[in-house]
């Protein structure tokens, strides 16, 4: 299979093109470097530095010939889409509408999306949230993440092209970004690792749901053919953020506490998916579990330069 993968030099999309080169299909990677990593990219996949707004990206798609897309690129910081909304509005609305169409005239088949469960479902009494609980986003960037997903439906209705939507919780692991706002695991990590106090924010019992990244590998593969729709990737378990530092600074042998700072403001409470639709139609559920991928995300870091 010929694929594409938009965002591919970043902590995710690398990691689809590893696994996607792994099983034998041809691989074309667009990332314009941003927040990727050039030492991420597979040396076996065809690179192209791009950003998916520019008007150069059909010609790249076209001479592709993908017949799926994996689209990843994309502004991921909920505080970032909070100072500036437009900005994000216009990668990951503009930019998705810029993939989706290039898709449709290079002959895509499908079109799998990394859209956002946390963020897309807003404050909600259903814990674990279901796919078809209604969908109040709490910022900017949940409300660009489905509007983007509304945006693939038109395109499926409109063209025919298939569309999967894969609404992630919070995933971590390997190669995440432990700088900037994104990735609180991480962030974590190497702080505990660097003898520097990690800083909760707000009272540290706000719950996410937490995925290792090759369970979220996994589930873009059972993409490829699976059924069109909308999927939950999460492990429908809530883990609240001092519990999660709790546990890092066991598995790191910190016996500090953390240090306390304001709530950010576009945060959400609650935060964990209900699996149950992707475990029945897609053959998805997640594998590793907490104490686990907390293991190896350290271990990367402890090796990392």
């Amino acid at each position: 299979m010929r694929a594409l993968v938009t965002g591919g030099a970043g902590f995710i999309g690398s990691q689809i093109t590893d696994a996607l080169l792994e099983a034998g299909h041809t691989v074309t990677v667009i990332d314009d470097l941003s927040r990727g990593r050039r030492a991420q990219l597979n040396p076996a996949a065809r690179f192209v530095e791009l950003d998916i707004t520019s008007h150069g990206l059909d010609a790249v798609v076209a001479e592709a010939q993908p017949e799926v897309v994996f689209h990843h690129a994309a502004q991921i910081s909920v505080r970032e889409s909070v100072r500036d909304p437009l900005h994000d509005a216009g990668v990951n609305v503009v930019g998705t509408v810029n993939v989706l169409r290039a898709a449709v005239d290079a002959g895509a088949r499908r079109v799998v999306f990394a859209s956002s469960g946390g963020a897309i479902y807003g404050e909600t009494d259903v814990i674990p949230t279901p796919e078809d609980i209604p969908c109040r986003p709490e910022s900017p960037y949940g409300t660009s993440k489905l509007c983007a997903e509304a945006y693939g439906g038109t395109f499926s209705r409109q063209t025919g092209l298939e569309f999967v939507a894969l609404r992630y919780a919070n995933v971590y692991g390997p190669r995440q970004d432990p700088h900037g706002e994104a990735g609180v695991v991480a962030i974590f990590a190497l702080r505990l690792l660097g003898d520097e106090p990690p800083v909760i924010n707000g009272d540290g019992r706000q719950t996410r749901d937490y995925v290792h990244v090759h369970d979220v590998v996994r589930a873009n593969l059972a993409a490829i053919d699976g059924p069109p729709g909308t999927y939950n990737i999460g492990t429908g378990v809530e883990t609240d953020v001092n519990t999660l530092y709790r546990m890092l600074a066991a598995e790191c042998g910190v016996a500090g506490d953390a240090v306390h700072g304001p709530g950010k403001p576009g945060e959400q409470r609650r935060s964990c998916l209900d699996p149950a639709f992707t475990r029945e139609h897609l053959g998805w559920s997640a594998s590793v579990g907490l104490s686990e991928g907390a293991r190896t995300t350290l271990d990367f870091f402890r090796k990392a330069p």
